[in-house]
């Protein structure tokens, strides 16, 4: 392990590392993944998850971590979400020594009526490489949500955001098939489980992320809570196998540690379900440069002065007005496709129109 990495990561999470090999290139690949898909989904925003390259021990996203806003509940579910979306698809890629694909699909041979109906198909059957849902969801468990002891309100918000990610991850789980047959008649189709592309998990933690739920802990005892909670607790327990991936290995279970109770900080909204985001307290003006914060405000950004959105003059420049200017950029065009292989374009200068916040 690379001495830097190592420096970074809490001692389970290098013991994890040492004993998946190949794990650590997985979970590089979903940091990257959820740092592009915030971008990506707050780019019209205010907010528009900026990061910064920190000396080690510092976050990436900068202190607005620290808070207990709907922008961290968004990092700490698009992270975990990454990372088990990751680890589930290096296992069926072989990336990733201790796991492989799931198989579990293939005890049973399921009949040609439950599936769609298609002109000359006979049959179907489980095949392929399911990517590894379980695996991913159980290491995301103990990996991401490492440090974190649920003893107070922002560390149960962490857990709770940490799962929904993970849980939105899972049940975007979809079947694939393959047609086999002389000539593609597709006598027999063949298929697996496999997840979207991350873009799917992104776009529904944003919609979470907007009707996010503020909340507070329950005055009700452990006792109560872990009674009442029990019932969805054993679902998502036997959906799971296990709360972790060293369960077997020790032979005995772990007790399941998300049994803790949040309920809504207005008493008259519903308690927030497994796969909402949460959040503690109100964001913070993005308005203007917070350096304690990170925040790196609105001055400079462009904006869109037809829109009405978030994306729009008026509420990105917060009200203090918008300069617009005409600039001459240049522009691939008139591409054209030359056998073979080539694309061979002309370079447009083009002249467009860009609003910037004053």
């Amino acid at each position: 392990m690379d001495h830097s990495v190592h420096n970074t990561l809490r001692r389970k999470q290098r013991r994890l590392a040492r004993e998946n090999p190949g794990v650590l290139v997985a979970i590089a690949k979903g940091a990257n993944m959820a740092i592009h898909e915030c971008q990506y989904q707050f780019r019209n925003r205010r907010w528009n998850c900026s990061t910064r390259n920190f000396l080690r021990g510092k976050n990436l996203f900068g202190k607005i971590v620290d808070r207990g806003c709907r922008e961290a509940a968004f990092i700490y579910a698009i992270t975990s979400a990454a990372v088990t979306h990751s680890i589930a698809r290096a296992c069926s890629e072989g990336s990733i020594e201790t796991c492989n694909c799931d198989f579990s699909h293939h005890k049973g041979r399921p009949h040609s009526s439950n599936s769609p109906a298609v002109s000359g198909v006979r049959d179907w059957e489980w095949g392929g490489c399911s990517d590894n849902i379980a695996f991913g969801f159980r290491f995301s468990r103990e990996f991401v949500d490492t440090g974190e002891r649920g003893r107070s309100l922002r560390e149960k918000m962490n857990l709770h955001n940490n799962e929904a990610g993970r849980m939105h991850v899972q049940s975007q789980m979809r079947q694939e098939c393959k047609c086999h047959g002389m000539s593609g008649s597709c006598t027999v189709k063949t298929c697996w489980m496999r997840l979207p592309p991350f873009r799917v998990i992104g776009d529904n933690l944003k919609d979470r992320f907007d009707g996010a739920s503020r909340v507070m802990v329950s005055n009700a005892g452990a006792r109560n809570n872990a009674a009442s909670s029990r019932p969805k607790q054993d679902k998502i327990s036997n959906s799971i196998t296990s709360n972790s991936i060293h369960s077997k290995r020790e032979n005995k279970p772990r007790k399941y540690k998300y049994g803790f109770q949040l309920k809504p900080h207005n008493p008259d909204h519903k308690p927030p379900s497994a796969k909402d985001l949460v959040y503690m307290e109100p964001s913070p003006g993005f308005c203007e440069k917070n350096p304690k914060l990170g925040i790196q405000g609105t001055h400079g950004r462009q904006c869109n002065d037809t829109s009405i959105g978030v994306d729009g003059c008026d509420l990105m420049c917060c009200g203090r007005g918008y300069r617009t200017q005409e600039v001459v950029v240049q522009e691939r065009c008139n591409c054209t496709f030359h056998w073979c292989c080539e694309v061979k374009c002309d370079t447009c200068r083009i002249k467009k129109t860009i609003h910037t916040c004053l």
